[in-house]
């Protein structure tokens, strides 16, 4: 298993640089250095010798990926791609556009964007599973007929909508908790409490369909069928056998999203002013700060490698006959 990790840790180092890559070449292709200086300095402030300096202090004003006046491998080396793109191997994030450091800020945001992705993480898998299981135990009936159209309009409702709905009952009429804000400590749930509600129910819809959809063809199975000629009863076939024979897909689809959890939310975050990595991320891009935006890029898909290596390893611990070889 040693080996096997040390060869999907060693295939994501050029899908990162390929992935850098392609983020530089698309950001840099709707804006030019001189464009992200026009923006940072204002319309007051602009002339070619502030955007000059801006670049110059930034590193902006080098080429972008291939410099003709250097020679050997300085073509490549003295760039914008490469001297900002190499220490974030490191996690060398650098400074943003506007100054501030960026570690720090993705260290002061992580724990907001946890504190609502992760209980949206664990209640919501809690929940689909459950109705997702009571759907399969009633299956054929009235339970499991409305069960599916209830899953079907969750999901032709567009998330959007769940939030400013929520928004407009919960926080404007009926005052029961702040409509956006956050708070330090435990002041901070209350806060959250919405967030956390409209992420579950939001997901409902598309997750318990599968969910169910996965615990059904089980049910066809051979081993559901000896098991109900040995006597057992339903719930213990269901709950017993056929939950636990689905765990690997449901591993799947569930272990690569933990690691995506530290960068939160991008729409809640903004929608409910909570100061985590999604509402950064999405004021980055507004002000179009390519510093931010290659670091949350860059992150972003290291955990989801990461978490790519937890699922094939998670498999060996649901599935004895899987090894890593």
């Amino acid at each position: 298993m040693l080996n096997y990790i040390i060869r999907r840790v060693l295939y994501a180092v050029p899908i990162l640089i390929g992935v850098n890559l392609i983020t530089f070449t698309l950001f840099f292709v709707v804006n030019t250095p001189d464009d992200m200086a026009r923006m940072q300095l204002g319309i007051k402030r602009v002339t070619p010798e502030a955007i000059a300096k801006w670049k110059q202090e930034r590193g902006y004003d080098k080429p972008l990926i291939f410099n003709d006046a250097e020679n050997g491998a300085a073509k490549f080396t003295n760039t914008v791609f490469f001297e900002k793109s190499v220490a974030m191997f490191a996690f060398r994030f650098g400074r943003a556009d506007d100054g501030r450091d960026i570690a720090y800020e993705i260290r002061t945001r992580m724990m907001p964007s946890l504190a609502i992705a992760l209980p949206v993480f664990l209640l919501g898998l809690g929940v689909y599973i459950v109705f997702a299981l009571t759907m399969v135990f009633f299956r054929a009936t009235y339970v499991d007929f409305w069960g599916v159209v209830l899953c079907v309009a969750l999901m032709s409702i567009s998330s959007l909508f769940y939030i400013i709905a929520g928004q407009f009952l919960i926080s404007k009429l009926w005052h029961l908790v702040p409509i956006s804000g956050y708070g330090q400590g435990l002041d901070a749930a209350k806060f959250l409490v919405l967030p956390v509600i409209i992420g579950v129910l939001s997901g409902a819809g598309a997750n318990t369909r599968w969910y169910r959809t996965l615990f059904l063809e089980e049910m066809g199975k051979d081993y559901v069928r000896t098991a109900r000629a040995k006597g057992l009863p339903e719930s213990i076939v269901l709950f017993g056998h056929v939950l636990r024979n689905a765990l690997i897909p449901i591993l799947t689809g569930a272990v690569v999203v933990i690691p995506l959890l530290f960068l939160g939310s991008l729409i809640t975050e903004s929608f409910f002013g909570i100061p985590g990595l999604g509402s950064y991320t999405i004021d980055a891009i507004n002000s179009q700060d390519f510093a931010v935006v290659r670091a949350m890029v860059f992150l972003g898909s290291l955990l989801y490698i990461v978490g790519l290596i937890l699922t094939d390893i998670s498999y060996t611990l649901v599935d004895p006959r899987i090894r890593l070889e």
